[in-house]
């Protein structure tokens, strides 16, 4: 059976009529002249589907499905810590998403020096010569960072982008408030499984597994990676597990070690596109990691 677009109903594939000698051995049935509506339609079924095929092999080639690690990257990284904020200073964990653009949450006069430290070391590498791209979390101090690195490095705010979740401190539930010692109690945790959360708050605060943080980051790069090509990108993140988690997952790292990668204040890494690993596909087509780095 074949749709005619012409109409809601559907019509019998009719064959050609054959030669005239041979009709009286063709049911009267299968006899019927061609007309110029199903050539029509077998003509824009035929050029559909000529159209189709080329656009179906390009999707299949777009850089807009990202994965970790990536086969490439298409452009220039660097990732920053912010310097340390007024709650890092008193020593008190703040990660509730509530106060992320509070004055209280900004920057330190030590984080002030950390910054001005960070955006120095990248204009000595070179990192916005031409231009670069700014993108930080809107939480007050990674915004201040941001502002002060291209200060000094020349670039205007039009080259500011400001991220308004991915980029979020992580939620340590329950550990808000508390000492900034208690996380070595939260890195324990993620060693023994990504998937583990803080205990959860009622006070809005976010308790977030290392595996929730690489979702966030990973869109994050998602979008960098489609809306970019051959420029150069500086991340700023209020925190350190943003940056650990992201830079574990672009080099292949078990995401439970993201803490052997943590950020210091102010600190600054270039993301080496060679120290990637090409991403390889399962020996075995039954065998499949849903879930890379992290395959168990």
């Amino acid at each position: 059976m074949i749709l005619n677009i012409f109409n809601s109903k559907t019509t019998p594939f009719l064959l050609p009529p054959p030669p005239l000698s041979c009709q009286e051995n063709y049911p009267l049935s299968l006899i019927e002249p061609l007309n110029r509506r199903r050539l029509l339609a077998s003509s824009i079924s035929f050029t559909i589907s000529t159209f189709l095929n080329p656009l179906i092999n390009s999707v299949s080639h777009a850089r807009g499905l990202f994965q970790m690690p990536p086969v490439r990257l298409t452009n220039r990284y660097f990732l920053v810590r912010a310097g340390e904020s007024e709650y890092e200073n008193l020593g008190i964990i703040n990660t509730n998403p509530v106060a992320k653009t509070s004055v209280d949450n900004g920057l330190s006069e030590n984080g002030k020096k950390q910054t001005v430290k960070a955006a120095l070391a990248l204009k000595k590498i070179g990192a916005c010569e031409g231009s670069c791209w700014i993108w930080p979390s809107i939480t007050q101090r990674a915004y201040q960072a941001a502002e002060i690195i291209a200060a000094a490095n020349g670039i205007t705010r039009s080259y500011i982008v400001p991220e308004y979740s991915f980029l979020d401190a992580r939620g340590l539930g329950a550990y808000e408030g508390k000492t900034l010692n208690s996380i070595s109690e939260v890195y324990a945790s993620d060693t023994i499984s990504a998937n583990i959360k803080p205990p959860p708050i009622d006070d809005g605060t976010p308790n977030e597994s290392v595996s929730d943080v690489f979702v966030r980051v990973t869109q994050l790069m998602s979008i960098l990676e489609t809306q970019y090509s051959g420029d150069t990108i500086i991340i700023v993140s209020p925190d350190s597990d943003n940056l650990s988690i992201l830079q574990a997952g672009l080099v292949g790292l078990d995401l439970k070690r993201h803490s052997e990668l943590s950020f210091a204040p102010g600190e600054v890494t270039f993301v080496d596109a060679s120290s990637i690993p090409t991403y390889k596909q399962p020996a075995s087509a039954v065998y499949k990691c849903l879930n890379p780095p992290s395959c168990n």
